[in-house]
């Protein structure tokens, strides 16, 4: 290997003279030097890609010079070949001991001599080579770390600029808006009975309820991202929260010519908050009844999936667009009306946020005819000894 720097170190000057001649033949640069301490000198100066050392020299012998060679951190890397015309085991694992790469016993043979000299040379470049491919490295995951974390922060804003956006909507909004309810509520209560104003009427209400609706869907999805662990989990009867998520479903399941149909099984105990569970029931019931044809009906199966309790919610009427399927849980996600009951609201994004919460899980899909099928697996909660509310029986509830 033509260029590199080899050092030799022998006190003997023969030794020097056919190392060093056997060397400059093969095209190596040769530096030859008959103690160890102007070795260490010289080294320190202008490291050398290997160093042939003997062992049996004055004043330093070889195994010292190695280790003080390891000693410093400019040279610590180089590799060191030992000569000696010692060939007593315990010399050669003092040699490895002390440092050394190899160990070549006098009389030298040149050939192996070239070979051990081309071998190692060949090893440390690689070993160079792959040191400053791991430093590269290092930066390459030291930068993309940086650029994560900046990500993340933005992220982090972000998020919190939503949780205060939606706080800021719950909270401030509240006062000036029960203001102007009430004044509306006055005004219209103050107009005659006519046709025309029971309908300003109806269309007031509606647009109240929805209003007060989003406005505590966004408080509860405000507290969940900020505050996720004041929530407190017990076992929740899974029968009576869906009795009570029916009944709260019921008049706006009337206003829109839907009934709401279920088996009578889901006697489970699960794990969650009995008025969240309820609410998130309620938010994908309504969201079924949204999706269904007048005079239709919304089902509700239970069953047992892998040893957790299932809930299949369907309809049928309008299915969902296929571009929309994927995102139909994320927040904002929704905002033009795709269902013959208008546009979906915080409704869906609630309910998923609340049954991961609970570590729970709700999916979505079309059915066959048009319509759509909601999948909800619930965690099980081991039972406890707890009040509960009164059972609330919901084997068939069909609107009239």
């Amino acid at each position: 290997m033509s260029q590199s720097d080899i050092m030799i170190v022998d006190d003997t000057p023969a030794n020097l003279k056919l190392l060093e001649d056997m060397l400059l033949l093969e095209g190596y640069e040769v530096r030859s030097f008959p103690l160890g301490r102007l070795a260490l000198a010289a080294a320190l100066k202008h490291p050398p890609d290997l160093i042939l050392l003997d062992v049996n020299m004055p004043e330093m012998n070889g195994f010292e010079v190695c280790e003080r060679l390891k000693a410093e951190g400019r040279l610590r890397d180089i590799p060191v070949i030992f000569l000696s015309a010692l060939h007593e085991t315990q010399d050669k694992v003092n040699a490895f001991r002390s440092g050394a790469v190899d160990y070549i016993s006098k009389p030298y043979q040149i050939e192996e001599v070239h070979a051990r000299v081309e071998t190692h040379l060949r090893l440390h470049d690689l070993q160079r080579e792959l040191k400053l491919h791991n430093e590269r490295l290092e930066e390459a995951v030291a930068a993309r770390t940086r650029e994560l974390e900046e990500a993340n922060g933005r992220l982090t804003i972000l998020d919190r600029s939503k949780s205060d956006f939606l706080n800021l909507i719950s909270h401030e909004f509240r006062t000036p808006l029960n203001g102007l309810l009430g004044v509306g509520d006055l005004i219209l209560g103050e107009m005659p009975a006519t046709l025309e104003n029971l309908e300003l009427k109806e269309m007031f209400q509606r647009s109240r309820r929805r209003i007060l609706s989003l406005l505590n869907d966004a408080l509860l999805l405000a507290e969940i991202d900020v505050s996720a662990g004041k929530f407190k989990f017990a076992a929740v009867s899974l029968h009576a929260a869906l009795g009570r998520a029916i009944e709260r479903t019921t008049e706006f399941a009337r206003s829109r010519s839907v009934a709401i149909a279920s088996d009578s099984a889901g006697r489970d105990l699960v794990l969650g908050d009995e008025e969240l569970l309820i609410r998130a029931l309620h938010a994908l019931l309504e969201t079924a009844v949204k999706f269904s044809e007048e005079g239709g009906i919304v089902r509700l199966y239970s069953d047992v999936v892998a040893g957790s309790p299932s809930i299949l919610i369907e309809s049928r009427g309008r299915a969902i667009p296929e571009s929309v399927l994927p995102k139909f849980f994320s927040l904002f996600s929704i905002v033009q009306a795709i269902t013959p009951g208008g546009d979906l609201g915080l409704g869906p994004a609630m309910a998923y946020r609340i049954l991961s919460l609970f570590g729970s899980s709700v999916s979505v899909q079309n059915r066959d005819p048009s319509g759509i099928r909601i999948s909800i697996l619930l965690k099980n909660a081991e039972p406890e000894p707890r009040v509960l509310r009164p059972e609330v029986e919901a084997t068939e509830l069909c609107l009239p």
